[in-house]
């Protein structure tokens, strides 16, 4: 009797509709906390909400360096997710894991998922596809460096928050300024290698490394230690003897200390919007990225941090189809539309863009706008594509060292760039004879 009701009950559970109608589970593996993780996790439960195939789950793995670690040991142990988010510095370590991912153009094929390469931004898109304009990775999260200025921290210190700042000469005079009106935090910096060195380099259209940034190929050197980075590094250590520029940290840490409204102005990605609109209680500007006058072809354009979305191998083929759906959802004109108003990252389709300036948001937010028009303005050129250098990560952590001894007064500008220069070229080196 016990068992005719056991096998009663297991027939009624395979032809129920619960189970007839079982979703198809797809991991989506990301680093945002905070705000950035709340408009995340609304995303995905949008998408979960407006259709019943498939349900994306998302996770926080860490930070930017730990979500892609996390990915690779995953897949090393036949664990991994569908979808990983790779922080930009990490786009030719992935490249090179043959294997190991699924190029987005592919997916967006099989799933039948709505997908127009050509809708994408050509500074945004150019990062993660190949020579051959194939999409590898779908660009998520993109941002681009800016300053933000901290208009009450002006006017306690005496000084004009409509004062021009468009160049570093004009800064390094506010800054002077700043000091003399008893300002303890003239100017601090987020993620200091990638502003201070990476787009520097970039916006004044000078190499940061050969072979086009490496995008030309893997036995590239870097030339992070020409006259135009040695200059800038040599001001800002200056700056930083002189109590003008507070160093706080390698990530994001100095911006709890522009948020809390210590700091008058702070050099961080369009992305900060997000967490500034949130926290601050005082007026704030956004502003271009200055630039030296008279340096390269200054100004250039600056290039893209944040991260792209890469579809991980091992899955089965439907789970492939609600990853192309999804993503398909993320790059949708409205979705994308609203998550660049809502967090200051760019919109990575021109329709989005669009969008956003006919609904009058740029009107209604001054500022907002920067980004956009400081990486689309001009043709990129080889030196202002972007990067796309292997062990970047570990180059990064090279560059932050040398850059903590200028700070710090223990190494001029030149000592410190030419450490770095020969540090990270023996990673190259060790990164180009693994592939």
């Amino acid at each position: 009797m016990q068992k005719s009701i056991l096998g009663a009950l297991a027939v009624s559970t395979v032809l129920s509709p619960v189970a007839a109608m079982a979703e198809t589970e797809i991991q989506f593996w990301h680093a945002f906390t905070g705000r950035l993780g709340e408009l995340v996790a609304a995303q995905v439960d949008a998408f979960n909400a407006g259709q019943s195939d498939y349900t994306v789950v998302q996770s926080h793995k860490g930070n930017y360096s730990e979500t892609l670690n996390a990915g690779i040991a995953a897949f090393r142990a036949g664990e991994q997710p569908h979808i990983l988010m790779v922080f930009e510095v990490g786009t030719a370590t992935m490249m090179s894991a043959e294997g190991a991912t699924r190029p987005v153009y592919e997916v967006m094929a099989q799933s039948g998922a709505e997908f127009d390469p050509d809708a994408y931004i050509g500074s945004v898109k150019g990062y993660y596809t190949t020579t051959d304009g194939d999409m590898l990775s779908l660009p998520f999260n993109s941002s681009t460096p800016v300053l933000w200025v901290n208009r009450d921290a002006f006017e306690a210190a005496g000084v004009d928050p409509d004062t021009d700042l468009s160049t570093w000469q004009n800064v390094g005079e506010t800054l002077d300024a700043l000091k003399a009106g008893g300002s303890e935090c003239p100017l601090v910096t987020a993620w200091q290698s990638w502003i201070h060195l990476e787009n520097l380099s970039a916006y004044h259209d000078v190499p940061f490394a050969s072979q086009d940034n490496g995008f030309a190929g893997l036995d590239t050197e870097l030339m992070l230690n020409g006259e135009a980075q040695v200059a800038h590094l040599t001001a800002m250590g200056e700056w930083a003897q002189d109590g003008k520029f507070i160093y706080t940290g390698r990530r994001n840490e100095g911006g709890a200390n522009f948020r809390s409204g210590e700091c008058a102005l702070f050099t961080e990605s369009s992305a900060g919007y997000a967490g500034i609109k949130a926290e601050a209680e005082f007026d704030f500007d956004v502003r271009p990225l200055p630039y030296w006058e008279g340096v390269g072809n200054a100004p250039q354009n600056t290039i893209i941090g944040g991260a792209s979305l890469w579809v991980m191998e091992g899955h089965e083929d439907e789970e492939y189809t609600g990853v192309g759906e999804f993503l398909a959802y993320l790059s949708s004109t409205d979705v994308q539309a609203q998550w660049h108003q809502d967090t200051g990252y760019l919109p990575i389709t021109t329709a989005a863009g669009e969008a956003t300036r006919e609904a009058g948001f740029y009107d209604e937010n001054p500022g907002t706008d920067i980004a956009v028009i400081q990486m689309t303005a001009k043709e990129p050129t080889a030196n202002s594509k972007g990067l796309r250098l292997g062990s970047f990560d570990q180059i990064r952590g090279i560059i932050d060292e040398e850059l903590e001894a200028i700070w710090a007064g223990d190494k001029s500008a030149q000592e410190a760039m030419d450490s770095a220069k020969e540090r990270g070229d023996a990673l190259l080196r060790r990164f180009e004879s693994a592939n």
